[in-house]
């Protein structure tokens, strides 16, 4: 089992805050950190310092941690023509020493779209299947040879198919709740299939439909990671819980605290072993206050190491 800090740095949250966590997470033991790959701040809230980068922020932390695995959960397929991705995701595998991991997806934000003039077509889907062709395929065209494709969105001809990443293979995430289109694509192209903020009944469900999916593509179910992603708030006591979940805007009651992992390690535990037993081989500690470094302590001294391996 591997346990990964995921972080939410379009909130508001500088280089430096991400850097501190980054580093924070590497010394706790964590196995990765992670950062969505959005442009705009959601709900309430400061958005100051503005949003950063992802693929920008991932190379400066490739270079500033040494062990942690590095990635994005999950970037859009709008924000970046996938030549382009996948020379960034390989310089960012070479400058971390193959610490690298993709994690894509068709995109959902409109709002962030509008707000800096990126395009939003509403086939994102068809977009996001080429992407992945696309991105594999110049990851896999052998050195030496040019790498051609002729798609609805995307021409390339004669390409170098350069820089290699370092890993022989860059993992890639993919993740969802569809029913078809995305199980059939990650049993197609993904390393790992991550399901995020979902009670353990939608999360079995979205594992056995992917599973499926590998068993119809003709792969090893085995040979796909399964994870999940939730939020995360720790506490040992009501009142430390109540402050860090107003914090974020968020309610342990209901729908919501079934999605989360929310208390000490009498709680946290046994939901991971919930999860492990569901299948998981990652889960992702969701961090949606990067400033709360006493939070991610407690989680990394407290009860990372008393979780199942």
């Amino acid at each position: 089992m591997e346990y990964c800090v995921f972080t939410e740095p379009q909130q508001g949250f500088s280089y430096a805050q991400q850097l501190v966590s980054a580093q924070a997470t590497e010394r706790l033991g964590f196995d990765g950190w992670f950062r969505s790959d959005h442009y705009l701040a959601m709900g309430t809230g400061d958005p100051l310092s503005g949003p950063t980068d992802a693929w920008t922020t991932l190379a400066g932390l490739a270079r500033e941690t040494e062990r942690v695995r590095l990635g994005t959960l999950v970037s859009p397929v709008t924000f970046r023509h996938p030549g382009v991705l996948a020379i960034q995701v390989a310089q960012v595998d070479e400058m971390s020493g193959g610490r690298a991991e993709l994690g894509l997806g068709a995109g959902w934000f409109e709002q962030e779209h509008e707000a800096y003039g990126i395009p939003f077509p509403a086939r994102r889907f068809d977009l996001f299947q080429e992407q992945l062709e696309v991105i594999t395929g110049l990851w896999e065209t052998p050195e030496g040879q040019t790498f051609d494709h002729d798609g609805a969105a995307y021409r390339l001809t004669q390409s170098p198919a350069l820089p290699k990443p370092v890993q022989p293979q860059v993992p890639v995430i993919i993740g969802g709740g569809g029913l078809k289109r995305t199980p059939a694509l990650a049993a197609r192209f993904a390393t790992e299939f991550n399901i995020g903020f979902q009670p353990e009944d939608k999360v079995a469900d979205a594992f056995e439909r992917v599973l499926q999916a590998c068993v119809d593509a003709g792969r090893a179910p085995g040979s796909l990671k399964l994870s999940v992603a939730l939020p995360t708030v720790v506490g040992q006591d009501d009142a430390t819980l109540d402050r860090r979940l107003a914090a974020i805007g968020r309610d342990r009651g209901g729908a919501e605290g079934e999605a989360m992992f929310v208390g000490g390690a009498d709680e946290i535990i046994p939901k991971v072993e919930r999860l492990a037993a569901l299948g998981a081989t990652r889960i992702y500690f969701q961090q949606v206050d990067l400033t709360d470094l006493d939070q991610l302590e407690e989680l990394g001294s407290d009860i990372l190491p008393r979780l199942p391996r």
